[in-house]
């Protein structure tokens, strides 16, 4: 049978870019991209490029305090939202011209237009333009979703938070996920009386306990106004602002309510279920270890599928199916020991297990430090940093390292190297400890905190 296209990707996220580029630039195939918004997806539209641009922006205030410390001259400066705001949009609109550019560079067809499936081997796109291929690529990333609140109309997600006219002077942000942690340290870090709000009595839950614990009395200390074991019931829309009124019968007079309490994947009206491809409770489309869905022609990578839910692992899934499909090399995504870094303020970097998820498995001894580092201790700063081992009694394996400090996630990345490579705690002893910096206390942890 004839068609088309050798590949058509529904998606212009990092995944489908990914592998749309690859298979065209480098296997010669001919492939086709439709994409019904903006090309990069979540992440680079509205997700982690321009909140770790707002996380920057939102940091500048404790720079200015911790300058006067070092002897400079620095005077308060007020935060001008206009200023910054135009300047992100443009560099999110000269981040989609580069995804333009490379797909356009390595011959990939572009539909900017909504895609859906006909068959196993046609897309419908919303013009009625029918297009067959022998390889279907669904990459159409997650969503943020709002839960069923009375007067939830007056909030917005995560998504509208790069969109405001103009800051607030107070916000609630519902969610103790990532998400939410990190914008409660971005409002909080622009002068936002910021309130958090989550249901359960700890933040960033999956994480390892004692870390969330030691970034959420962090977060207190910098003054945003951690809530636990509370809900939102109702929101009511008045002359003075967003009025919220919890579990608790206590209201709260803001100007803007955020919610991240949960995302979903795009697989909503694509056409799917009828052609068999096999979907889960919340919407992910199951695939096999190759990405592969119960209908041989079509895969699926990244969000969509609800494995692990971050921009890199969405890369490597679509090189993965690549490999598969286009090089006949099959080839399975890792998602083992995934290193991953929180932007709140103070950041979180994690790679590997959890205490008590690693107690769970057999012994363990955990090595633990609290410290005040040289920059912040010079500057009269209070704020600790942490740092945390796990590692198995019977093999000295390092299990899990768990890092809440400044540049967390630069340093999470490099021990997420070790630790994928089975390093053991005598691999980490035996490192010469690069001094003065706030790293070397990874490499200096002599005697278990304690063992279990």
């Amino acid at each position: 049978m004839s068609f088309d296209y050798d590949l058509f990707v529904i998606g212009g996220g990092s995944g489908g870019v990914r592998a749309a580029r690859v298979a065209a630039g480098e296997t010669g195939a001919k492939v086709a991209l439709a994409e019904e918004d903006r090309y990069g997806g979540t992440c680079v539209i509205r997700g982690c490029v321009p909140k770790k641009l707002m996380v920057y922006a939102s940091e500048f205030p404790e720079t200015i305090a911790a300058g006067r410390a070092y002897g400079w001259d620095m005077q308060d400066a007020d935060f001008d939202w206009s200023v910054f705001r135009t300047r992100l949009h443009a560099e999110l609109d000269r981040l989609e011209g580069i995804y333009r550019n490379l797909l356009n560079g390595s011959g990939v067809i572009m539909y900017d237009q909504r895609a859906k499936l006909a068959d196993p081997h046609t897309v419908e796109l919303a013009d009625g333009t029918r297009i067959t291929a022998r390889h279907i690529l669904l990459a159409t990333g997650g969503r943020p979703v709002l839960p069923q609140v009375d007067g939830i109309e007056h909030a917005i997600t995560s998504n509208e938070m790069f969109l405001l006219d103009e800051l607030p002077k107070s916000i609630l942000i519902v969610g103790g996920g990532y998400i939410a942690c990190e914008f409660a340290g971005i409002m909080n870090g622009l002068g936002v009386k910021t309130t958090q709000m989550l249901r359960s009595d700890q933040i960033l839950r999956g994480f390892d306990d004692e870390t969330r614990g030691f970034v959420a009395d962090a977060m207190r200390g910098r003054g945003v106004d951690l809530r636990t074991n509370v809900n939102a019931v109702r929101i009511e829309k008045t002359d003075a602002g967003l009025s919220v009124t919890d579990t608790n019968g206590d209201t709260h007079l803001v100007d803007q309510v955020m919610y991240a309490t949960g995302r979903r994947p795009n697989s909503d009206n694509l056409g799917l279920e009828s052609l068999g491809v096999e979907m889960g409770g919340r919407g992910q489309v199951i695939v096999d270890d190759y990405s592969q869905t119960a209908v041989p022609s079509i895969f699926a990578v990244g969000d969509i599928t609800d494995r692990a839910n971050l921009t890199p692992v969405a890369i490597r899934e679509g090189m993965a199916f690549v490999e598969t499909v286009f090089k006949s090399n099959p080839t399975k995504p890792d998602h083992d020991l995934i290193p991953t870094a929180i932007f709140t303020q103070p950041e979180m970097g994690t790679v590997g297990l959890s205490e008590q998820d690693a107690a769970a498995l057999g012994p363990i001894d955990v090595y633990t430090t609290s410290f005040k580092p040289m920059r912040q201790a010079f500057a009269g700063e209070q704020e600790k940093v942490f740092m945390k081992l796990v590692v198995c009694q019977t093999t000295q394996r390092v299990l899990g390292c768990h890092i809440v400090a400044h540049a967390a996630g630069e340093m999470i990345q490099l021990a997420g190297i070790a630790i994928k490579m089975g390093a053991t705690k005598a691999d980490f002893d035996r490192t010469v400890a690069v001094h003065p910096t706030m790293s070397e206390e990874l490499v200096t942890l002599r005697n278990p905190t304690r063992r279990s």
